[in-house]
């Protein structure tokens, strides 16, 4: 339910002062530029519609952590009646304009922070409404006005006097009828012929209506749900950026007075995550890069949608929910209990999946077919535990796993997929029930090898950790084969096996040039001998491998290469033959035959 009043601006600014009108934790801070401040000044000055702001009534449910709107600063911690869901722009300026004894935190027209305070000018402002916005001036905090790059002092109202005699009235004590009238009294002494008289029209143009001035407020019901609640602010809140479900729960784990009064402090959900994912990222590289953020890779959203599977998916089993889930309602509703009992359990079950990765070869950020394809995986851990650790159940695993990625199925919506992936796999784990969709409907065509040419696709990626897995041997570093641990000391990469160059003479027979069909994994520095035809630099590279050419033709088959067709620069019969085997690793990981596009499926068989 929600109510529409109308509040006086000066009984809003003083809720804001004293703490009874707050903004929930979730809200970001928002800095207003100069000239906005300068036109919404404007607009209170002339009584013109302000816009609606809109409020929630505390005491209810959904209970937020709040803080002050900034400059606020009241006495003791006193509790919110009010949070402030839209509008923090509009009072935030308002309140620090028009109302603190301190100059507003700003910002110039390039965005540079400024300190200013904002004056009338009673002449102009007297004039016609059209030039109300000249009338409104900011200066520095100095209260000193400079032009010519700060090198000449064009107003300086250090003084009450400076401030008479320049006609500019200090907007920041308009609330305050004391220092009015002392002003007022400054003024008129100053020119009492001429400020009289204006005194009058600017008391009744500007500062009566300021007094005056009324704030629209819709003020909902403390008893309104948190997904409600999120919804409005949503639809109302115009700052461009989508409301973080991670920060709505950082607010409301905050104020969960049960957990307050239990420990003596609020639970601080960002420190929680930020220790899970730095121990995660830490020692499996492929959840994100520290340095660029803790939201780089595996996210909070990607965490708590794993959570509120594991949650959903227990509630199903115990009669309790319909469906295993994870969508924004069932995240917005994971009660700080269950996060507190489930993100240790998670926690654990990414880092199982760290460990899976790392044994399909995937170690760096960069080459990780799906992120999304990490949550159900980690789910189904956390359900399943250490039954998934069996041979039967890695094999199982590793079959969906390469099925989701060959079969590129997790490249549209996935909310669908997670939750038939988490009922299907855990099932077909634990009891040999039927294979889930992603493995029954999963096909890796045969003319998609031809079109997989960038990272852009998770089969390209998927393709690239398979040779790898299955034993590649660099052609520089060949006295082993490729290792999740040497990829980046050795800054494996694709590389092009019949390199741009030697096409240039239209050698390709129409066949493509850059698919991954013509791409291995090899060490930059193998890359770097790797100019001409096949032939020419695979004779430097026996050369400098001192090793006979038939063992380096082995070297070479581990890439599921025909060292014939490299040697001859054979393009037409490598191309063919290596597509072959590439099909076959394809098949082999997906526990499939490929389907030609233009066959039934009988006949691909």
């Amino acid at each position: 339910m929600a109510a529409l009043d109308n509040v006086k601006l000066k009984d809003v600014l003083a809720d804001v002062a004293s703490g009874s009108l707050q903004l929930p934790d979730f809200q970001r801070n928002w800095k207003w530029d100069d000239d906005r401040i300068r036109a919404i000044i404007a607009t209170v000055t002339l009584d013109y519609p302000l816009g609606v702001v809109m409020t929630l009534q505390t005491g209810g449910a959904t209970r937020f952590r709040s803080r002050t709107l900034t400059g606020a600063r009241p006495d003791g911690d006193p509790a919110a009646d009010l949070l402030l869901l839209d509008g923090q722009q509009r009072l935030t300026s308002l309140f620090q304009a028009l109302w603190l004894d301190a100059p507003v935190e700003t910002a110039d027209a390039r965005g540079k922070p400024i300190q200013r305070w904002y004056y009338v000018d009673i002449a102009k402002a007297v004039g016609p409404s059209a030039d109300r916005d000249e009338a409104i001036v900011s200066v520095p905090a100095d209260k000193m006005l400079r032009t010519d790059f700060n090198r000449t002092l064009v107003l300086d109202l250090r003084t009450t006097e400076a401030e008479c005699s320049a006609g500019l009235f200090p907007l920041h004590f308009v609330f305050d009828a004391q220092r009015v009238n002392e002003w007022k009294k400054a003024y008129i002494k100053a020119d009492e012929d001429r400020n009289w008289d204006l005194w009058g029209q600017f008391d009744e143009a500007v500062l009566q209506q300021v007094r005056a001035f009324q704030v629209p407020m819709i003020r909902l019901a403390a008893s309104t749900s948190m997904d409600a609640v999120c919804a409005v602010f949503e639809r109302v809140n115009t700052g461009g950026v989508p409301l973080n479900v991670f920060e709505l729960l950082t607010a409301t784990y905050a104020g969960d007075r049960d957990y307050v009064e239990r420990t003596g402090d609020y639970y601080q959900l960002p420190e929680v995550w930020r220790e899970i994912k730095q121990g995660l990222a830490s020692k499996y590289p492929v959840f994100g890069r520290l340095e660029s953020g803790l939201e780089n890779g595996l996210s909070s959203i990607d965490f708590l949608q794993s959570i509120a599977l594991v949650r959903t998916w227990e509630r199903k089993q115990q009669g309790l929910g319909a469906t295993v889930s994870c969508k924004r309602r069932d995240l917005l509703d994971l009660p700080l209990a269950d996060f507190v009992r489930l993100a240790p359990k998670l926690a654990d079950a990414f880092a199982w999946v760290g460990d899976f990765l790392e044994r399909q070869c995937i170690v760096r950020p960069n080459d990780l077919p799906y992120k999304t394809q990490l949550v159900p995986l980690a789910a189904v851990r956390a359900i399943l535990d250490t039954a998934t650790d069996g041979l039967g159940a890695e094999e199982k695993i590793e079959q969906w796993y390469w099925c989701g990625v060959l079969g590129e199925m997790y490249g549209g919506s996935t909310e669908t997929r997670f939750t038939k992936d988490v009922e299907q796999l855990v099932p077909w784990i634990a009891h040999d029930d039927r294979a889930p969709e992603t493995v029954t409907e999963a096909f890796f065509f045969t003319d998609r090898l031809d079109t997989l040419t960038t990272r852009n696709s998770a089969a390209y990626k998927g393709i690239y950790a398979l040779l790898i897995k299955q034993g590649a041997v660099d052609w520089h570093y060949t006295e082993a084969p490729l290792s999740p641990g040497r990829l980046d000391e050795y800054s494996v990469d694709v590389r092009q096996i019949f390199p741009k160059t030697w096409f240039r003479r239209g050698n390709s027979n129409g066949l493509p040039t850059s698919s991954i069909v013509n791409k291995t994994p090899l060490s930059y520095r193998a890359s770097m001998d790797m100019t001409g035809a096949p032939s020419s630099y695979l004779s430097t590279m026996i050369a400098a491998s001192d090793m006979r050419p038939e063992w380096f033709d082995d070297v070479l088959t581990t890439h599921l290469i025909d060292p014939d067709a490299l040697r001859e620069n054979d393009y037409e019969r490598f191309y063919r033959d290596r597509s072959k085997q590439l099909q076959d690793l394809v098949h082999s990981a997906m526990g499939k035959k490929t389907m030609l596009r233009d066959l039934p499926e009988d006949d691909a068989r």
